[in-house]
């Protein structure tokens, strides 16, 4: 049997540092999930147990207690259920391949854990992210309460298990940033070999469909090896890219048109994240390519003001700079109506055509955990009044980028037929995402295995 990789349980001892005297904490994974009739949606972990496990069986459940010793709950050996399911490791081969101090079938959990609350000054669990949980733990703490009468003592305390382990999972450590790097590597040769395939249809005289590229994506992730889809992929024909969260369905991908595709596979747990849109016969026309060399600018911003020491939001500023005053030169905002680029971005008259973030949190969620105010300035409160929907809102200051962090840079540009918007413009959505990991002197690029200039891109598709 192989050693268990020591990386697990170095973070469960970081983790037992963090819960204090007393202290023990109940992570769960994530259950199996019926899709209908006698069939399971694929099965993925909870990010926080398999973060400190490596373990990927559904069903099972880990307690930490302040001194570093772990308990893990598992399913039993059923040599018949494997014969239908797939082999299981069980309790008794746990500790030797998970490094876990103890290991029992998961149906003694109700039996075992008011025992190992015993006597604890606090209980840790992850607020409101199981359904049913916090019943539980309640149910285990009754269990305590009813053995106060022999000298035992409950836990008078409950803490959200998340706040500690967002911060740890927020810097990623050198084994995690080379997953991260192979995932974008996989997703970045999806791309290129969709790009390619709408080209060779639409040359061919084929009809080409959304799902046609999307059935791309997906070989091209299983084929190197990824799991699965970090997320459902977006793959959006013409004017269907103005719809942010749009699924790929059957429309026609016409020459002429642009497609964006949001899709990036999971890799060992880890996920990534790339947009790119793309002339479906391969070559930009004159308009199409004005927007995406603003939206492409506006990136080139947002990279160069990701860095150590910088703030989260300053990219999201760099990429708002660019495009108001591009909104502007390219007559998708009136001067007349909104004056210069500084007034354009004070009165949010660039949310018409640009209406979410510049980037979020990446890792073993596509959307991954951790604050996105200063830790140390979250005291910090101001208020503001939204000019467009003029409800107030509460500022603090955004996180300080260090090294580790690894966040997504996707500006973009949607442009719906409107009174006043030049007819040029119109259907055309257009969204550039990388994946960016923090360093000292700036930021590293994941994701440019697929080109991001339209002269490579038109190169690429030829």
């Amino acid at each position: 049997m192989s050693q268990p990789n020591p990386l697990y349980a170095e973070r469960r001892a970081r983790l037992a540092s963090m819960l204090g005297e007393g202290g023990i904490a109940i992570i769960p994974t994530a259950p199996a999930r019926p899709r209908n009739r006698d069939t399971d949606y694929l099965y993925r972990h909870d990010s926080y147990f398999y973060y400190l496990t490596g373990f990927t069986e559904p069903g099972a459940c880990l307690v930490v207690s302040h001194d570093g010793r772990s308990t893990l709950f598992c399913q039993p050996k059923d040599l018949e259920r494997e014969i239908w399911d797939g082999y299981r490791l069980g309790p008794a081969a746990a500790p030797a391949a998970l490094g876990v101090d103890a290991a029992h079938s998961a149906a003694e959990l109700d039996t075992l854990l008011p025992r190992l609350l015993e006597n604890r000054s606090s209980v840790w669990y992850p607020f409101a992210i199981h359904h049913g949980l916090a019943a539980r733990v309640e149910g285990w703490l009754n269990a305590v309460r009813a053995r106060v009468r022999y000298g035992a003592l409950c836990p008078a305390q409950q803490h959200d298990l998340c706040t500690p382990l967002d911060e740890m999972r927020l810097i990623k450590d050198a084994h995690e940033q080379d997953i991260m790097r192979r995932a974008g590597a996989i997703s970045a040769q999806a791309h290129i070999r969709a790009m390619q395939r709408s080209a060779r249809m639409l040359r061919a005289g084929e009809d080409v469909r959304e799902y046609h590229l999307d059935a791309e994506l997906l070989h091209a992730f299983r084929e190197a090896g990824s799991q699965y889809p970090a997320y459902g992929s977006i793959v959006a024909a013409g004017a269907n890219a103005c719809v942010l969260h749009y699924q790929a369905d059957a429309a026609p991908v016409r020459s002429g048109e642009l497609v964006l595709i949001d899709a990036g596979c999971e890799l060992d747990g880890y996920a990534s994240d790339i947009t790119r849109t793309f002339p479906a016969d391969g070559r930009f026309t004159g308009p199409q390519r004005a927007l995406y060399d603003l939206v492409l600018a506006s990136q080139d911003a947002a990279v160069a003001a990701t860095r150590a020491g910088a703030r989260f939001n300053d990219p999201h500023d760099a990429t708002v700079a660019v495009l108001a005053q591009g909104m502007l030169d390219l007559g998708l905002l009136d001067r007349n109506k909104v004056g210069t680029a500084q007034d354009v971005i004070d009165k949010r008259a660039y949310f018409q055509f640009y209406m979410h973030r510049t980037g979020h949190w990446l890792g073993m969620d596509v959307h991954d955990c951790g604050s996105y105010v200063e830790p140390s300035e979250v005291g910090q409160v101001s208020e503001r009044r939204d000019p467009l929907s003029g409800e107030i809102i509460t500022n603090r200051p955004s996180r300080v980028l260090r090294p580790g962090m690894v966040l997504t840079i996707e500006p973009g540009i949607y442009v719906r037929p409107a009174e006043g918007v030049p007819a040029q413009f119109h259907n055309i959505g257009i969204r550039i995402e990388d994946d960016a990991i923090v360093t000292d002197t700036g930021c590293e690029l994941v994701t440019r295995g697929v080109p991001v200039k339209a002269d490579e891109i038109e190169a690429l598709m030829r």
